[in-house]
C-alpha cells in the first residue's frame, strides 16, 4: 500500500492514479487521524479494485505524508563509513537526538537557508503505526506503518555550538525535515532492510549506500527507543545517513542559493528541494 497527501487529504496511490480515502470509506481523510487507525486502513485498502483509483495523481502536489508527527527521532553515525568520515569509531549504542516536528515539510519545497553552514543528510524514515512500548526486536517491524524518504538538513554552526554541543536546534529550522513522497508499507519491498539510498546535489551523486549497511537496523532502533519512551502512531524515526555529507568533503561544501538536492530511496521515490536566501 502507498499513501500520500493531497490538499491535506489522505489518498491511496497507484502509479499516476489516486483514491481519496475519506471520500470512499468511513475512515478519516486527515492523515494523522488515519495513522491512529492504520490496521483498518490496510484491511480496507486491500479490498479496493483498480477501478476505484479514479483521481489523477499530481506527484508535484504531494505534501508531507505525516504532516504533524508528535515525536521525531533521529540517529547519528548509523553507517560505518559516515562514522569514519566524521572521525569517530562506529558507536556501540544508537546515538539518538530529536528534530522538532515544526521542521517537517513535504517532498518538494523551497527551503530558506538560515545563516551558517547548511548540510545534507539523506535518510530512510520509519513511520510508527501503533502505540509501542518495550517491543522486542523480533516483533518490532509489526509497529512500522510504512517507510518514507527523509532529509535531515543540518545547520552545522548551531549544531556544534556549546560544550558539549547539542544537535536538535541546528536540525530543526523551518523546512529542515523534508519527507515523502509517499508512505510505503513494508510488504511492498522484497527486503525492507536492504534498500538503495542516494542523494544528488545539482545532479552529482554525493551519497550512495544500501540500508543493510546500517549499524542499527530499523527493528533494533524501534526496540531500543521503545524501551525508553512510548512510540506513538505517526512518530518518525530518521534512521541515519550514509557517508558523503558536505562538511566532511575536501574542501567542505555547503548548500547555497539555487542548489537543487534530490534524495532517493529505492521503491519509495524521491524528495526534491531547492534553496533560497
Amino acid at each position: 500500500m502507498r499513501l500520500g497527501v493531497l490538499g491535506g487529504r489522505a489518498v491511496l496511490a497507484d502509479g499516476d492514479r489516486a483514491l481519496d480515502v475519506g471520500a470512499a470509506s468511513g475512515l478519516p481523510s486527515d492523515p494523522m487521524a488515519l495513522l491512529e487507525r492504520w490496521p483498518e486502513l490496510r484491511d480496507w485498502a486491500a479490498g479496493q479494485p483498480d477501478s476505484t483509483y479514479d483521481l489523477p495523481l499530481d506527484h508535484a502536489a504531494l505534501e508531507a505524508p505525516v504532516p504533524r508527527p508528535r515525536q521525531v527521532f533521529a540517529v547519528a553515525l548509523n553507517y560505518p563509513p559516515h562514522a569514519v568520515e566524521a572521525g569517530f569509531t562506529p558507536p556501540a549504542d544508537p546515538l539518538v537526538f530529536t528534530k522538532f516536528p515544526t521542521c517537517v515539510t513535504g517532498p518538494q519545497a523551497t527551503v530558506t537557508l538560515p545563516e551558517g553552514k547548511v548540510d545534507w543528510e539523506v535518510e530512510l524514515v520509519a513511520v510508527i503505526g501503533r502505540e509501542t512500548r518495550r517491543v522486542s526486536e523480533e516483533r518490532a517491524w509489526e509497529s512500522v506503518a510504512a517507510l518514507t524518504v527523509g532529509q535531515d538538513l543540518s545547520e552545522r554552526v548551531t549544531q556544534s555550538r556549546g560544550v558539549p554541543p547539542q544537535f536538535s536546534l541546528g536540525k530543526s529550522f523551518p523546512g529542515f525535515g523534508p519527507t515523502g513522497p509517499l508512505l510505503v508499507t513494508p510488504d511492498e519491498f522484497d527486503d525492507p532492510d536492504d534498500l538503495e539510498i542516494t542523494a544528488l546535489l545539482n545532479g552529482e551523486v554525493v551519497q550512495h549506500d544500501r540500508t543493510r549497511s546500517m549499524i542499527f537496523p530499523v527493528a533494533e532502533l524501534i526496540a531500543r527507543l521503545s524501551a525508553v519512551v512510548p512510540l506513538l502512531p505517526g512518530d518518525l524515526i530518521f534512521t541515519g545517513t550514509p557517508a558523503g555529507v558536505g562538511n566532511r568533503r575536501t574542501p567542505p561544501r555547503y548548500l547555497t542559493e539555487g542548489d537543487e538536492l534530490v534524495s532517493r530511496v529505492q521503491g519509495i521515490g524521491e524528495l526534491r528541494q531547492r534553496f533560497a536566501r
